[in-house]
């Protein structure tokens, strides 16, 4: 996918590639809470990421609550 469409250099990693989300950003919508990478994978607010082949990678920001030992 970042193959010769990606400019630059060092090219963007591939979109399944752990650190898939480090990719140049294209266009964002802060308004709407997204974030499309220059590999094609779309990042949400929530932490979430839909990758360009439809695989959807949940939300894995830290909730904030804590549990406490009885």
């Amino acid at each position: 996918m970042t193959g010769p469409a990606c400019p630059h250099t060092p090219p963007c990693p591939e979109p399944d590639a752990k650190n898939g989300a480090n990719a140049h950003t294209v266009t964002c919508n802060t308004v709407q809470g997204w974030v499309l990478l220059c590999n094609g994978v779309l990042l949400f607010d929530d932490t979430g990421a839909l990758l360009p082949d439809g695989q959807i990678i949940a939300p894995h920001r830290p909730t904030g609550t804590r549990q406490v030992a009885a």
